[in-house]
């Protein structure tokens, strides 16, 4: 019985009104599978069609494929009949009072149902509208927490971004740190690079100037007298031949 009711599909309990609903919520009641996880057809909002006010319409629309339009009635004539004849239900005066009771409550319904209806269904949409105003709200709240969520995502991305930022300015600081400590030492081995040449240079004029002044000091000291007295008359005669020259050559 339980494996039937699970497999009953979910278009056939809808088309069976109030019934199938009820059918719906004893087999999900007793579910003990993951099924019982699956989305339950919602309740309907009106109840089913009747005939003479209890009789369900489902039972006649049951019927007529194999009774026709008057097997129903037939039915419940013969189930009256059986049940009086075979003395199953006497009538008596319980049956007065049970008749009685019952036009008075049909008259009240008749009477009264749609006003108390009418009031049950303000009361129901009051509960509807309330519920969808928090419905709203939450909606609205959920929304803004997302609309949040994805600015932090997008913050988040851009963290990133500002992260490789300064990955890179950190770099080029240590790179422009490095090339001034190479330029420094550069500087300082170029510095004390030109201090040896100048040392060098400063020893070979140092050394040249010696050199000239011994030089110098050792031809004037192998010059006598009578030799610079002759390279002197000697100097005197050419610049006397020179002026010669330079007088002709005017003339």
């Amino acid at each position: 019985m339980l494996s039937r009711t699970v497999l009953l599909s979910a278009n056939a309990l809808k088309s069976k009104g109030p019934i199938g609903a009820g059918l719906v919520q004893a087999s999900h009641s007793l579910h003990t599978s993951s099924n019982s996880l699956a989305p339950v057809p919602p309740l309907p909002e009106k109840g089913g069609q009747v005939r003479h006010g209890i009789i369900p319409e489902e039972l006649f629309q049951l019927l007529y494929p194999k009774t026709g339009v008057t097997g129903p009635y037939m039915l419940g004539t013969g189930l009256l009949c059986y049940l009086l004849s075979k003395e199953i239900y006497i009538i008596n005066h319980e049956t007065l009072s049970a008749a009685s009771i019952g036009a008075v409550v049909i008259y009240a319904i008749k009477k009264f149902g749609p006003t108390v209806a009418a009031f049950a269904d303000k009361l129901n949409e009051e509960k509807v509208l309330n519920a969808q105003a928090v419905k709203d709200v939450a909606l609205v709240g959920l929304s803004q927490a997302i609309e949040e969520e994805k600015k932090e995502q997008w913050r988040a991305e851009g963290r990133s971004m500002l992260f490789d930022a300064k990955r890179n300015n950190v770099a080029m600081l240590l790179e422009t740190n490095f090339r001034e400590r190479i330029h420094m030492v550069t500087n300082e081995v170029k510095k004390r690079m030109d201090y040896q040449i100048a040392v060098q240079n400063l020893n070979r004029q140092m050394e040249q100037e010696h050199m000239v002044n011994w030089v110098e000091k050792s031809v004037v000291g192998s010059i006598t007298p009578l030799q610079e007295k002759e390279s002197i008359a000697k100097c005197i005669s050419d610049l006397k031949a020179l002026a010669r020259a330079k007088a002709s050559l005017a003339v």
